[in-house]
């Protein structure tokens, strides 16, 4: 089965595992607050991704150095659940973020885990890969980030906006909050700063070939628009030297106007500019132009 774009692109953030255990902590908490489930009784993580699921457990080793209580096969086939139900780990795991998980839990992103700048890009690197998807740029621009709590996404949009320098839009769908860009530039800039820059010079190898495509369309276009005048003028000419001769006017004309007629008659498809170069002397091609004009108008007259 073919690897979609959005799974390449997770595969390649995943072969950046943090040095730092602040890093890996601010990843977990992108990737916890972006997840299935994260709550005071339970932690749920659901990925297609086996990349991602081969690096989560070394990340929740690093960030807090415990295990998983349920961790799936790597051979199994569809989705890969992780779950953590002790209560114990879940309480060293929230008040990491500094959250008591005895309180109503309102989840949103603590700032001091993400104070510093390598810190932010892991968050929103664990945030994509728990959340996030990407449309093969073949088929159009499209990021996003899902979550299904709204201070969080309020506040990734507000993170990404410092980090990267422009704000993702939002949305709701049912109940989740979105955080999504369409701009190819944008999107190549985010992959790269996860750590994905295959996909992101994926992105714009995609946009270079529509503007070429586009740019060929266009020039296509405009050629058979020009060649569907140049047929349409010598047309109307040839129908003019033929009206210009039943009525015995052509042989009357000027020996230059004779000159054109009949190379036009001898040359129905050239254009104006060959047959230009066919006079004798060889004209120009306004000069070719006017004799041309010159014989419509004058079957006009003699049509009336």
């Amino acid at each position: 089965m073919a690897v979609s774009f959005s799974a390449s692109a997770k595969a390649e953030v995943c072969r950046v595992l943090p040095a730092k255990r602040c890093c890996a902590l601010a990843e977990c908490f992108g990737i916890l607050l972006f997840c299935n489930n994260f709550t005071a009784e339970n932690i749920k993580i659901i990925t297609e991704s086996r990349e991602f699921a081969q690096v989560l457990p070394k990340l929740f080793r690093r960030a807090f150095d415990m295990r998983f209580d349920s961790c799936p096969s790597m051979e199994a086939p569809g989705k890969l659940v992780f779950q953590i139900w002790d209560g114990e780990k879940i309480r060293r795991i929230m008040g990491s973020f500094g959250f008591d998980p005895e309180d109503t839990l309102t989840l949103h992103v603590n700032y001091p885990v993400v104070e510093e700048d390598c810190c932010k890009a892991s968050f929103l690197r664990g945030a994509f890969l728990a959340g996030g998807s990407v449309t093969d740029p073949g088929k159009g621009y499209h990021m996003e980030l899902t979550t299904t709590h709204q201070s969080v996404a309020r506040e990734t949009n507000a993170l990404m906006w410092e980090v990267m320098g422009f704000p993702p839009k939002s949305a709701r769908r049912g109940g989740a909050q979105v955080l999504y860009l369409k701009q190819s530039e944008w999107i190549s800039d985010f992959l790269t700063r996860l750590g994905a820059p295959v996909a992101a010079m994926g992105i714009m190898e995609a946009r270079l070939e529509k503007e070429l495509n586009n740019k060929v369309n266009r020039r296509c276009n405009c050629d058979d628009a020009n060649t569907s005048k140049v047929v349409e003028a010598a047309q109307e000419q040839l129908s003019a030297i033929r009206i210009l001769k039943e009525a015995g006017r052509l042989e009357a004309l000027p020996a230059k106007l004779q000159e054109a007629a009949k190379a036009r008659e001898g040359n129905p498809s050239a254009s104006l500019s060959e047959l230009a170069g066919m006079m004798e002397p060889p004209i120009t091609k306004p000069a070719m132009n006017n004799r041309m004009k010159k014989l419509v108008a004058l079957a006009r007259e003699t049509d009336k």
